[in-house]
C-alpha cells in the first residue's frame, strides 16, 4: 500500500501543486486548507508523513503540531517556514518536527526531504504481526487470539485496541487518545465506550479480570497495558 501524505496549507495553489508533485512520486495524499481539518484528517487517517505549514487560519502550524503530540498522533512532521524565520525552525523541532523546508522551496529538496524522513520512519516504526503475553498469543495478521492455547472470539474493535495498547506498553493512556486512535477523530464516543471494550478484553484475556494484571487502570488517567504481571 502506498504511503499516506497530509499536506496541511492554505495557500491552494501551493497545495495543488504539491498534491500533484506527491501523487506522481506514488503517495497517497490528503489535503487541509486549516489547521483545524488538518488535525481531524491526521487522528482519523494517521497519514504516514504531515507537511504542515506555519501560518494558516483556524489553527496554527505550531498549535496543530503540539496538539498531534499530545494526542500521541505518531505521523512524522515536515514544518514549512518562512526564510530567514530562524526561530520557526527551533520551535517546530522543539515541538516534535522531524524537519523542516524552507519557503520558498524547490521541490526535488522538498522530495528529497520527505523521502528521507519517511526512510528514517521505516527504519524504526515497530511493526507488530505477532504478539505474546502472559497466557495469551495473538496473530494480528490472521486477527486471531488465544488463551492457554484455546482460540478467543475477538472483534475487529477489540483487535485494533488490543493492537493499540501493545504499541505502547508501559503508556498511561487517556480515554479521548484511546477514542482518537482506535475509533477516529469523527466518531462520537464517550469514556463508557472505552471502559466497556477494557472490560470485554480483561474478560477474555485477563487471568482474573477482577485483579488484572495486564489492562491496568490509572487514577485520574484512563488505563496502562503491562505485557507482564501473570504469574
Amino acid at each position: 500500500m502506498a504511503e499516506c501524505v497530509l499536506v496541511v496549507e492554505d495557500d491552494r495553489a501551493i497545495a495543488s501543486g504539491l498534491e500533484k508533485n506527491l501523487r506522481f512520486e506514488g503517495f497517497q495524499v490528503l489535503v487541509a486548507h486549516d489547521g483545524q481539518r488538518g488535525l481531524e484528517l491526521a487522528v482519523d487517517r494517521a497519514p504516514d508523513l504531515v507537511l504542515l505549514d506555519i501560518m494558516m487560519p483556524e489553527m496554527n502550524g505550531f498549535e496543530l503540531l503540539k496538539e498531534l503530540r499530545r494526542r500521541e498522533v505518531d505521523s512524522a512532521v515536515i514544518v514549512l517556514t518562512a526564510r530567514g524565520e530562524e526561530i520557526d525552525k527551533v520551535r517546530g523541532l522543539d515541538l516534535g518536527a522531524d524537519d523542516y523546508v524552507t519557503k520558498p522551496f524547490g521541490l526535488p529538496e522538498l522530495l528529497s526531504r520527505v523521502h528521507a524522513v519517511l526512510r528514517r520512519k521505516r527504519r524504526y516504526e515497530k511493526k507488530i504481526e505477532r504478539s505474546a503475553f502472559g497466557r495469551v498469543e495473538v496473530d494480528f495478521v490472521a486477527r486471531t487470539a488465544r488463551v492457554a492455547g484455546r482460540p478467543v472470539k475477538m472483534t475487529s474493535r477489540e483487535v485494533d485496541l488490543l493492537q493499540f495498547f501493545l504499541r505502547r506498553e508501559g503508556q498511561a493512556l487517556d480515554r479521548q487518545t484511546i477514542l482518537n486512535h482506535v475509533w477516529g477523530f469523527d466518531y462520537f464516543g464517550t469514556d463508557r465506550t472505552v471502559d466497556n471494550f477494557i472490560n470485554r478484553l480483561r474478560q477474555k484475556l485477563e487471568l482474573d479480570p477482577e485483579r488484572p494484571a495486564h489492562f491496568l487502570t490509572v487514577r485520574g488517567v484512563g488505563y496502562r497495558f503491562v505485557a507482564g504481571g501473570e504469574p
